[in-house]
């Protein structure tokens, strides 16, 4: 459904943006890619980058600003929500600056996307909009339930919005990978350990970003799509990184989780798997669940719940040392 499409992507100069730009380049046809952000030398970065592709455009605006996503939308066949407010940190002292973003922004990009009369729309998700703990997962958890409830609004319209959630991407800016390899760069001996139960899942970039094409080719609008990943402990991830060498257990960090968790207790009523995800459908008069189920998929029995502590698919410390030299790592 990708060639000769219009797809815009906000937050395009983020990673995630990049790496889908460069796979719906190689692997279909698109009319044009627009790049929706607010950075104009990530932009300029970008540029240089996809240097020779006619089809890509860059767009300067901020999802705060409705008017300037109404001239972006104008014509615009798909939108991919990437752009957010992300740093627990930054958001917990900038509360307010996280909800315009988060919040507001889903709001201005639902409204543009029903007025515009753009097909489909996936917005990117986090672990941490579950049961969050932080202001930033509570303003993605927000912004996952308005996506969702977009899809009442449509009218007579064809426009369907949809969710992608997945975890921290291997060796992301920010994540435990290239900030442990920052020590180890820097001659550190140890390696510190907020909680050595601590786990995680596995995704890579490529992986979040065949998430997000399966949810455009499928969804009909209100479904929650969940990838299927392999699970590590962190104290594993430090054995990979630095062999034989001691940790130290420094403490949980304020708004940090010891698992990540994708599928609540909760959502099991609604959640069915599949081969390679689970997809939570939404619980609404408005969903025509014989319509739009899509065949193949297994409830899940109630109660269910998909984290990185209770999966059946783990990596041990050799399996990671190995993965490691396939990824790449942002500072």
């Amino acid at each position: 459904m990708l060639n000769g499409q219009k797809i815009l992507i906000t937050g395009g100069t983020g990673s995630f943006g990049k790496k889908f730009t460069k796979k719906i380049l190689e692997d279909y046809d698109p009319e044009k890619i627009i790049i929706y952000s607010r950075d104009e030398y990530k932009q300029y970065l970008m540029q240089k980058q996809f240097e020779g592709y006619d089809n890509i455009r860059f767009f300067i605006g901020d999802v705060r600003d409705k008017d300037r996503l109404y001239r972006a939308f104008d014509g615009v066949d798909v939108v991919i929500h990437a752009a957010a407010l992300k740093q627990v940190p930054a958001a917990e002292y900038n509360p307010l600056e996280a909800v315009k973003t988060n919040i507001q922004g889903a709001v201005n990009i639902i409204d543009a996307s029903i007025d515009r009369e753009v097909e489909k729309i996936v917005a990117l998700s986090t672990d941490k909009a579950v049961n969050p703990i932080n202001l930033y997962g509570a303003t993605k958890l927000v912004s996952d339930k308005l996506f969702v409830a977009g899809n009442a609004y449509v009218g007579d319209k064809d426009t369907k919005f949809s969710v992608v959630r997945y975890g921290n991407v291997s060796g992301s800016r920010g994540s435990v990978i290239p900030f442990f390899k920052s020590l180890l760069d820097n001659g550190a001996k140890k390696l510190p350990i907020t909680d050595e139960r601590m786990t995680r899942f596995w995704i890579t970039l490529d992986k979040a970003v065949d998430m997000v094409i399966k949810s455009l080719k499928e969804a009909q609008g209100g479904e929650l799509y969940v990838k299927k990943c392999q699970s590590f402990k962190v104290t594993d991830l430090a054995e990979a990184m630095n062999p034989g060498a001691e940790t130290e257990d420094v403490g949980i960090r304020p708004g940090e989780k010891l698992h990540e968790v994708m599928v609540t207790n909760e959502d099991s009523r609604t959640t069915y798997e599949y081969d390679d995800h689970f997809i939570i459908y939404p619980n609404f008069d408005w969903w025509d669940f014989d319509k739009h189920f899509k065949a193949g998929g297994k409830k899940v029995k109630e109660g269910f719940r998909y984290s990185s502590d209770n999966n059946t698919e783990w990596l041990s410390a050799e399996d990671l040392k190995e993965l490691l030299e396939t990824i790449d790592i942002v500072y």
